[in-house]
């Protein structure tokens, strides 16, 4: 009788819904993270040195210090979301380390977020339901709680790749009229089914839209990419919207126009420094800031932990992982 084929150790840095994390324990050797806690850097290396997979979210940053450490069966990282910005890819890509994410599965609920905050921010929703809890409210009035409507309005999606097109659709369905910058302009039928405008200038874009929406991955060259310089490009009346990264806007340029009222608004759900939040931010009335929830849907985190176990199987059965980020050893 042949021997049983050993099972890979997983270690697993938070906490995931039950059911992906009790499949985690019947197909593998795996360790959980019951407590919820994120992981340090010394936590990190303990685990690259014992692990054959380790299962990292955002809330974990795996350089090269961290990858100096990786033991010798340590070969997967099996990453629980789609952007893998807090991963050192060169690292990985030099010791023979395979990464995969989680592509796709957030795309809807992102475009929900992202589009409940262009509706959110432009009418003031926050404000009108704080005033209504804190007794503030004294009765309808013509002139009291006037937002901006959104109908007709134009909307500049900054990267037009599943999450940007999803959010076009649904802006288009609220009467906005679309455009977007992105590296590559999309298919041409793309265009015609949202009707969307293509502009290869962000700068030329920027000074002629109503509301922008941030769609784009965080790389080294989006770092900043809506810069002080950038910011100034945008009309008086013009909102900003991010449910993508933090980094990609410069956080205190914005508070600074935020502030002056140079922009009308904002609805964020990331920032530059996640967990912290600039306090500065939090002082603002024309802002609606949000705990990174744009992807938080029950159905939406276990179809992530489901890729994440296909990607480990795969790999564990010695073929190419379906959502690799780079490539390997096998």
């Amino acid at each position: 009788m042949p021997t049983p084929k050993k099972r890979p150790l997983v270690i697993v840095t938070r906490k995931l819904p039950d059911p992906i994390e009790t499949r985690m324990m019947e197909l593998f050797d795996t360790r959980l993270n019951i407590a919820d806690k994120p992981m340090g850097q010394a936590e990190l290396i303990e685990a690259v040195k014992a692990a054959d997979v380790l299962v990292p979210t955002i809330t974990d940053k795996i350089d090269g210090a961290v990858l100096a450490h990786a033991g010798p069966n340590f070969r997967l990282i099996a990453n629980f979301g789609t952007g893998v910005d807090h991963i050192d890819l060169a690292a990985a890509r030099q010791r023979g380390i395979t990464v995969t994410n989680t592509p796709g599965v957030l795309t809807e609920d992102t475009a929900d977020m992202t589009m409940a905050l262009i509706l959110a921010v432009p009418r003031r929703l926050v404000a009108g339901a704080s005033a209504l809890r804190d007794g503030s409210w004294e009765g309808w009035s013509p002139t009291w709680m006037l937002g901006q409507r959104i109908w007709g309005k134009r909307l500049g999606i900054i990267g037009m790749g599943r999450i940007g097109q999803a959010v076009a659709r649904r802006a288009k369905a609220f009467g906005l009229s679309i455009h977007y910058h992105n590296r590559k302009r999309v298919h041409e039928s793309i265009e015609q089914e949202l009707e969307a405008t293509y502009w290869e200038s962000l700068d030329q874009m920027l000074a002629r839209m109503d509301i922008i929406s941030v769609n784009c991955p965080h790389t080294p060259a989006t770092f900043h990419l809506l810069s002080s310089r950038r910011l100034d490009l945008l009309p008086p009346h013009a909102y900003v919207v991010n449910t993508a990264r933090g980094e990609v806007i410069d956080e205190n340029a914005l508070v600074r126009k935020l502030r002056k009222g140079e922009i009308a608004g904002a609805g964020l759900d990331v920032f530059e420094h996640e967990p912290a939040v600039n306090p500065k931010l939090l002082e603002l009335g024309n802002v609606i800031l949000l705990p990174h929830m744009g992807s938080a849907t029950l159905e939406g985190r276990i179809d992530m932990g489901e890729k994440v176990l296909i990607n480990i199987k795969t790999f564990a059965d010695g073929h190419a992982p379906p959502d690799r980020v780079i490539a390997g050893l096998l």
